[in-house]
């Protein structure tokens, strides 16, 4: 007997030995296998959330819970593989298994590939097909484009919105769960008098999907947000799981959150975790809401735990990151703390413009360097992508490498884009936006052409019957009669996934060979598909999940091979979420850039742009250096075009805060930086800046 409870000890020190107390407690929710109340994990920046949601999946899986009734929803693939492989190792050190073994959760992925899953699953009973395709951004503007040139809206009255924005507008309305009318009004403005036709083109819109069988990002969640509201339906559905965790929940829109009320409305078996102050895609219609009402959802009350003890940051970034946050209007109270009390406070940077910006960035990057923190262990954060056009001259200049996060996404590569839409076409023979773009890869066929197949095939009860019977011009008939036989011999079974990839891969090449002057990196690209490809089962799955989370750049577009593996990293804040760096530097923390001129029409816009900074901040593990230009350039004004107009400091870093700053002036006569006072008054030479002035 006692060493049955030895053992039982053994294995919960297995499970729990490596966190805190905050951490244990979210792990420890609940009794047992059964579904537990709601519970909300607001997790602080650097805080182990990860660590945290993997070891209360693993809990749940060494008590009993069956792995395929855990539906984990994640924002990326990659988050729900690294969530499955740590719980994984999590169990597997818990109950002396091998470290290899995994615990398998089918059931882990983003809202959106689950939300594919299961309305194939359930396709035949809520109307529609189950070979239905999926439009990613690109295929969206290129039909939006196709519906609004068919009902051919008069823009010489006055200017209608582009084929993106009217996108746009629809994404924000379906996410947002808002009328057009208000959509239009508070996002965009620039569009107001178009309501009447936008709302026509936007009925066409989704009757030309319907018709092709395809859907888009936003359908995934409509429709089974929409299912979800069917209460049998709901109830099978929310039925087969018993336990449901979500990650990142600040940055869930309100049809999301639909979607989880619906499957779990008691919140029994309910697990969210985020943090509030992290919450920055409201421009994604994500809202903030919904994680600081998720408590008062249920009664009783969802259970809160907060995650306060930080183990990236020192102690004075993490003042100086709780004091910016600590003047939010509304919050979930935490005071994130470290045990790495020690450390420089950050630097606040006073410089003249964004001149002399970048020429400081650019040398404290080098004096960083020089005391063994690698380039690559530094970056340089910025409100907009533009902000950095200055610094990277600057970089050039001093030879050194860096690295933009943005950028041409591997799917946006027109020849990448080809090849999915053979696949796509192969899928779902009604997509008129997969046969477009196929014809068109044939020579001497032209949109005309094009049109009169996709005509013949819409109206032909076999669309492959129509294919065959269609009279191309004389110069595509041999690559048509070929491609038609690759197509028959996939649909006969042959050769196979992913063995069609190289199929048609094959037909494909001297097509693109044929359009495409710069082909080795595009050969490059298909190589990396056709390896892709071979990691799913089906043609389905491929298609579906890399719509649904595709890979980064493409080879032909990432830029050219940099000299050395060391290179400093350049990010937009929104693209810097969920990383962190030893030092890092942040551009313009200045009125008009954080927070943005163009994001403070409301008090919950400015809250937003708060949390823009405090993510910022918090990204730094040693170092954090905010600059304070006096000027910057402002393009394209519409009254009076570019000038340079004078800055003062972000109101979100007031006099109150100062003394949790080193403030500097750069540069000062003989170089170097100068302390000011915790008041925040800088010490300047003005005899240093009057030599020389005619110059400037």
């Amino acid at each position: 007997m006692e060493g049955v409870v030895q053992a039982s000890i053994a294995q919960e020190d297995a499970l729990l030995g490596s966190l805190n107390a905050q951490q244990r407690e979210a792990v420890m929710h609940g009794p047992g296998a059964m579904p537990a109340a709601p519970l909300a994990i607001i997790a602080g920046a650097g805080s182990g959330k990860t660590s945290t949601l993997a070891h209360r999946v693993a809990r749940l899986v060494r008590d009993g819970v069956d792995p395929a009734r855990i539906l984990m929803l994640t924002f990326s693939r990659r988050a729900a593989d690294s969530l499955v492989r740590r719980a994984g190792q999590v169990l597997a050190k818990a109950s002396k298994l091998r470290a290899t073994t995994p615990a398998a959760l089918p059931w882990a992925g983003t809202f959106h590939s689950v939300g594919a899953r299961l309305l194939r699953d359930y396709a035949a009973r809520i109307g529609l097909p189950p070979t239905f395709t999926i439009h990613d951004r690109g295929d969206s503007d290129d039909l939006m484009s196709l519906v609004r040139q068919e009902r051919r809206i008069d823009t010489s009255r006055t200017r209608f919105p582009a084929a993106s924005t009217c996108v746009s507008i629809y994404s924000r309305a379906i996410n947002s769960e808002s009328p057009l009318r208000d959509v239009v009004r508070e996002v965009f403005p620039w569009c107001s008098g178009c309501e009447g036709e936008l709302d026509a083109l936007l009925d066409a819109y989704v009757a030309a999907k319907q018709a092709q069988h395809v859907l888009d990002f936003d359908d995934l969640l409509l429709y089974w947000a929409e299912m979800m509201g069917e209460p049998q339906l709901a109830a099978e559905v929310g039925g087969r799981f018993d336990h449901v965790l979500v990650d990142e929940y600040q940055d869930t829109n309100r049809l999301q959150a639909r979607v989880l009320r619906g499957l779990k409305p008691t919140g029994a078996g309910v697990t969210i975790v985020g943090d509030d102050a992290q919450a920055i895609y409201g421009f994604r219609a994500a809202t903030v809401r919904n994680i600081l009402d998720f408590p008062a959802q249920f009664d009783p009350p969802a259970r809160v735990v907060t995650l306060e003890r930080n183990y990236r940051s020192t102690q004075p970034i993490l003042e100086a990151s709780n004091a910016v946050i600590g003047l939010a209007t509304e919050r979930y109270a935490k005071n994130l703390h470290s045990e790495r009390v020690a450390g420089e406070r950050p630097a606040l940077i006073s410089v003249r413009d964004e001149e002399e910006q970048a020429r400081c960035v650019a040398e404290r990057v080098l004096a960083h360097r020089e005391d063994a923190i690698a380039l690559k262990h530094q970056a340089v954060l910025f409100r907009s992508s533009s902000h950095s056009a200055q610094l990277e001259l600057e970089l050039n200049r001093r030879n050194i490498p860096y690295v933009k996060f943005g950028g041409l996404k591997f799917l946006e590569a027109a020849h990448i884009k080809d090849v999915l839409a053979l696949l796509r076409w192969l899928e779902n023979p009604r997509s008129r936006m997969a046969g477009f773009r196929v014809a068109r890869l044939l020579p001497g066929v032209g949109p005309a052409t094009a049109r009169r197949l996709l005509d013949a095939m819409e109206e032909a009860a076999d669309p492959l019957t129509a294919m065959r019977e269609f009279a191309m011009p004389s110069a595509a008939a041999q690559g048509w009669t070929s491609l038609l036989e690759r197509y028959a011999a996939v649909r006969d079974g042959a050769p196979g996934w992913p063995a069609e990839v190289e199929a048609l891969i094959a037909w494909y090449e001297p097509h693109m060979q044929r359009m495409y002057e710069d082909g080795v990196p595009r050969e490059a690209d298909l190589a990396q598909l056709r390896q892709i490809a071979s990691t799913y089962a089906s043609r389905e799955r491929f298609l579906t999940e890399l719509t649904l989370d595709p890979p980064g750049a493409s080879s032909d577009e990432a830029g050219a091979p940099l000299p050395d593996d060391d290179y400093l990293i350049l990010s937009t804040i929104h693209s810097a979420k969920g990383q962190e760096w030893r030092a890092v530097h942040v551009l313009n923390v200045v009125d008009g850039c954080i927070p943005s001129d163009m994001a403070t029409g409301t008090a919950a816009e400015i809250d937003e742009e708060r949390r823009l900074l405090y993510v910022a901040m918090t990204r730094a593990k040693d170092h954090l250096t905010l600059m304070v230009p006096q000027r910057f350039y402002v393009r394209q004004q519409s009254s009076s075009g570019d000038r340079h107009v004078l800055a003062s400091r972000s109101r979100f870093i007031p006099a109150s805060l100062s003394g949790r700053f080193d403030t500097f002036a750069w540069p000062v006569a003989g170089g170097g930086e100068s302390r000011s006072s915790a008041s925040g008054t800088v010490v300047v030479d003005l005899a240093a800046k009057a030599r020389g002035a005619w110059k400037r």
